[in-house]
């Protein structure tokens, strides 16, 4: 089967500037995912979608395709990741280049490493899915979760009688970000990702650091410099 990887890496961002070219430890932080996708050889394509030619660039640096910048339309705070895979396969099939699989993997996980990618693969051709998520545990029970009122109001917030103590907690698990496996078809159908034949792949909670701000990117660099070191 022909396997496509699709790194979505867009210029703009509101929490932290420039972020997936940002240095961490001395690298572009989507260097991180391009170099765990090459290292994991599982894919015929190690695509960036971006709107940017100064990403554009540093990405092939890096060891990545990148034979076309992403449409301006899909390049915006509300765009779709979905569309913008669509538009990628779409423009490679043009190109006469069909996938049969399809994984994104977004830049801002810079921890999750190509056994990370492997694993959640094998997962999907053991349970012959058609598609792999990757999970993490939540950090904190659901059992002390709520919404609050207009005025910050505890009342019914919680039944104390109801929480017990940590341990004995259900686990409770969140989508990650990091690596989605799907078969290209079900990508192009807009097909439901969450179905019967859809599983987890569960990650530990530091590879799965979601860097959205820079507490984010501090937090990676602190978790990176105790690899290295």
């Amino acid at each position: 089967m022909k396997h496509i990887a699709i790194i979505p890496a867009r210029s703009g961002s509101r929490g932290l500037k420039d972020k997936n070219i940002k240095l961490l430890k001395g690298k572009p932080l989507m260097a991180y995912t391009i170099e765990a996708a090459v290292q994991s050889k599982l894919f015929d394509c190690v695509h960036v979608s971006t709107d940017s030619s100064l990403y554009a660039d540093i990405a092939r640096k890096c060891g990545a395709d990148v034979p076309f910048l992403r449409e301006e339309e899909l390049a915006q705070d509300t765009s779709s990741t979905w569309d913008t895979l669509r538009s990628v396969i779409k423009k490679y099939q043009a190109y006469g280049r069909e996938f049969d699989l399809v994984t994104l993997l977004q830049p801002t996980s810079p921890l999750r490493d190509a056994a990370d990618i492997c694993q959640a693969y094998a997962i999907f051709c053991k349970k012959k899915a058609d598609a792999v998520i990757s999970v993490c545990p939540l950090e904190h029970s659901i059992q002390i979760c709520n919404k609050l009122g207009e005025d910050h109001s505890m009342y019914q917030f919680l039944d104390s009688n109801l929480v017990g103590a940590r341990q004995a907690a259900e686990t409770f698990y969140r989508i990650n970000g990091a690596i989605y496996i799907q078969k290209t078809k079900m990508l192009m159908a807009h097909e439901n990702l969450y179905n019967e034949k859809s599983y987890a792949y569960i990650m530990d909670k530091q590879h799965s650091i979601d860097i959205d701000d820079a507490f984010d990117f501090q937090m990676a660099e602190m978790v990176l410099g105790n690899y290295i070191s």
